[in-house]
Protein backbone atom coordinates (compact mmCIF):
# COMPACT_ATOMS: atom_id res chain seq x y z
CA UNK A 1 0.00 0.00 0.00
CA UNK A 2 1.25 3.50 -0.78
CA UNK A 3 0.52 6.91 0.70
CA UNK A 4 1.90 10.18 -0.70
CA UNK A 5 1.34 13.52 1.03
CA UNK A 6 2.84 16.87 0.02
CA UNK A 7 3.10 20.01 2.16
CA UNK A 8 4.34 23.33 0.78
CA UNK A 9 6.40 25.29 3.31
CA UNK A 10 7.83 28.80 3.34
CA UNK A 11 11.54 28.11 3.70
CA UNK A 12 14.12 27.09 1.14
CA UNK A 13 14.81 23.38 0.82
CA UNK A 14 18.27 23.48 2.40
CA UNK A 15 16.93 25.26 5.51
CA UNK A 16 14.19 22.63 5.73
CA UNK A 17 16.81 19.90 5.31
CA UNK A 18 18.71 21.30 8.30
CA UNK A 19 15.50 21.25 10.34
CA UNK A 20 15.03 17.50 9.94
CA UNK A 21 16.46 16.65 13.36
CA UNK A 22 15.54 14.97 16.62
CA UNK A 23 13.48 17.98 17.78
CA UNK A 24 11.34 17.92 14.63
CA UNK A 25 10.93 14.16 14.87
CA UNK A 26 9.60 14.50 18.42
CA UNK A 27 7.15 17.24 17.42
CA UNK A 28 5.79 15.13 14.55
CA UNK A 29 4.72 12.30 16.85
CA UNK A 30 0.91 12.21 17.15
CA UNK A 31 -0.78 11.91 20.55
CA UNK A 32 -1.71 8.24 20.10
CA UNK A 33 -0.01 6.01 20.51
CA UNK A 34 2.42 7.85 22.78
CA UNK A 35 5.92 7.46 21.37
CA UNK A 36 9.17 7.35 23.31
CA UNK A 37 12.24 8.05 21.20
CA UNK A 38 14.75 5.39 22.21
CA UNK A 39 17.42 6.21 19.63
CA UNK A 40 17.95 8.87 16.97
CA UNK A 41 21.23 8.76 15.06
CA UNK A 42 20.17 11.15 12.29
CA UNK A 43 19.17 10.83 8.66
CA UNK A 44 22.31 9.64 6.92
CA UNK A 45 22.82 6.17 5.45
CA UNK A 46 23.36 3.63 8.23
CA UNK A 47 21.73 5.76 10.96
CA UNK A 48 19.09 4.11 13.15
CA UNK A 49 15.91 5.51 14.64
CA UNK A 50 14.19 3.45 17.31
CA UNK A 51 10.83 4.11 18.93
CA UNK A 52 8.76 2.56 21.66
CA UNK A 53 5.02 2.74 20.92
CA UNK A 54 2.83 2.62 24.03
CA UNK A 55 -0.59 1.10 23.36
CA UNK A 56 -1.47 1.28 27.10
CA UNK A 57 -1.84 -2.49 27.55
CA UNK A 58 1.32 -3.33 25.63
CA UNK A 59 4.37 -1.70 24.04
CA UNK A 60 5.94 -2.28 20.65
CA UNK A 61 9.44 -1.48 19.40
CA UNK A 62 9.92 0.06 15.95
CA UNK A 63 13.41 0.45 14.54
CA UNK A 64 14.20 1.84 11.11
CA UNK A 65 17.48 2.19 9.29
CA UNK A 66 18.32 5.02 6.91
CA UNK A 67 19.09 3.19 3.68
CA UNK A 68 19.46 6.09 1.25
CA UNK A 69 20.13 9.83 1.47
CA UNK A 70 20.97 12.44 -1.15
CA UNK A 71 21.15 16.19 -1.65
CA UNK A 72 21.41 17.93 -5.01
CA UNK A 73 20.42 21.30 -6.44
CA UNK A 74 16.75 20.25 -6.71
CA UNK A 75 15.98 18.25 -3.59
CA UNK A 76 17.06 16.50 -0.43
CA UNK A 77 15.74 13.10 0.53
CA UNK A 78 16.34 10.23 2.87
CA UNK A 79 14.71 6.82 3.15
CA UNK A 80 13.98 4.91 6.32
CA UNK A 81 13.15 1.22 6.15
CA UNK A 82 11.79 -0.84 9.02
CA UNK A 83 14.16 -3.47 10.37
CA UNK A 84 12.21 -4.25 13.58
CA UNK A 85 8.53 -3.50 13.17
CA UNK A 86 5.48 -3.69 15.42
CA UNK A 87 3.44 -6.89 15.01
CA UNK A 88 0.89 -5.16 12.76
CA UNK A 89 3.48 -4.27 10.07
CA UNK A 90 5.41 -6.60 7.78
CA UNK A 91 7.04 -3.92 5.58
CA UNK A 92 7.81 -0.21 6.02
CA UNK A 93 9.57 2.18 3.66
CA UNK A 94 9.31 5.96 4.05
CA UNK A 95 10.97 8.36 1.65
CA UNK A 96 11.21 11.89 3.09
CA UNK A 97 11.62 14.40 0.25
CA UNK A 98 12.29 18.13 0.49
CA UNK A 99 11.86 19.54 -2.99
CA UNK A 100 13.05 22.97 -4.07
CA UNK A 101 10.17 25.22 -5.16
CA UNK A 102 11.73 28.58 -5.94
CA UNK A 103 12.64 30.19 -2.60
CA UNK A 104 10.38 27.76 -0.79
CA UNK A 105 10.05 23.99 -0.55
CA UNK A 106 7.62 21.09 -0.68
CA UNK A 107 7.91 18.35 1.92
CA UNK A 108 6.71 15.08 0.44
CA UNK A 109 6.18 11.93 2.50
CA UNK A 110 6.13 8.79 0.34
CA UNK A 111 5.17 5.77 2.42
CA UNK A 112 5.00 2.13 1.38
CA UNK A 113 3.79 -0.40 3.92
CA UNK A 114 2.12 -3.74 4.33
CA UNK A 115 0.67 -5.73 7.18
CA UNK A 116 1.11 -9.48 7.66
CA UNK A 117 -2.00 -10.10 5.52
CA UNK A 118 -3.96 -8.13 2.91
CA UNK A 119 -7.08 -7.20 4.86
CA UNK A 120 -4.97 -5.82 7.73
CA UNK A 121 -3.10 -3.63 5.23
CA UNK A 122 -6.41 -2.10 4.11
CA UNK A 123 -7.48 -1.59 7.72
CA UNK A 124 -4.19 0.12 8.58
CA UNK A 125 -4.43 2.57 5.68
CA UNK A 126 -6.70 5.17 7.37
CA UNK A 127 -4.68 5.12 10.61
CA UNK A 128 -1.35 5.62 8.84
CA UNK A 129 -2.82 8.24 6.51
CA UNK A 130 -4.11 10.22 9.52
CA UNK A 131 -0.75 9.91 11.30
CA UNK A 132 0.92 11.65 8.36
CA UNK A 133 -1.88 14.14 7.78
CA UNK A 134 -1.22 15.22 11.39
CA UNK A 135 2.26 16.38 10.27
CA UNK A 136 1.09 18.95 7.70
CA UNK A 137 0.25 21.85 10.09
CA UNK A 138 3.38 21.10 12.11
CA UNK A 139 5.56 21.32 9.00
CA UNK A 140 3.84 24.59 8.01
CA UNK A 141 4.35 26.11 11.47
CA UNK A 142 7.97 25.06 11.93
CA UNK A 143 9.04 25.91 8.40
CA UNK A 144 7.31 29.28 8.06
CA UNK A 145 9.46 32.26 7.06
CA UNK A 146 11.96 33.19 9.76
Amino acid sequence: MKINLSTPVRQDYLSVKNGFDETLFTKLSPPFPPVKLARFDGSEVGDLVSLELNFLLFKQRWTSEITDSQTDEHEYFFVDEGIKLPFFLKKWRHKHRVIKAGNQAIIRDEIEFSAPFGLATLLLYPAIYLQFLYRKPIYKKIFSIK
